[in-house]
Formats: C-alpha cells, structure tokens, sequence
C-alpha cells in the first residue's frame, strides 16, 4: 500500500511549522556590512594598486614585456612567419 500527502505551504510557514528561526533579519544585517566593507576595500584603488597587490612579487614593466612579447608572437602566426 502506498499513500502519498501533498502539503502546499511557504517557505515561512514551513520553517515556523517546524520550529525554525527567521533567518532573513540576520542575513540583511549580514549583506549590508558586508557590502559596507566591499565599498569601503574599493574605494581608492585603481588598476596599478590591484595589480600590485595581486601580484607582489612582479612589477608593471615585467607585465609590458610579456604582452609585447605575446602580441609579437600572435601577429607572426596571423602573417604566417611565425
């Protein structure tokens, strides 16, 4: 024998049905500090900072030399000397 029961409720009635907490204040509080933080973190940087933060070790020149390098090599391929 098999029975099947359709319950149709929300999200909210299920969760006070079954005794759980609203979440949905904690989490706002949540997202709005933390887009705080992400607004405030980006405020004031611009592309030569980001890079040198995400790449200590390397310097803007090494980076120039690798495009042109890259570049070089992609043009020689597309005239066929490469």
């Amino acid at each position: 024998m098999k029975v099947t029961i359709n319950v149709e409720c929300t999200p909210e009635e299920a969760r006070a049905f079954l005794g759980l907490p609203d979440v949905k204040p904690v989490q706002a509080a949540m997202m709005a500090q933390f887009e705080d933080r992400l607004k405030a973190g980006l405020e004031g940087m611009d592309p030569q900072t980001l890079a040198k933060q995400w790449f200590p070790g390397a310097d803007i020149k090494a980076f120039e030399a690798l495009q042109k390098a890259f570049w070089a090599q992609m043009m020689g391929k597309a005239t066929g000397q490469g």
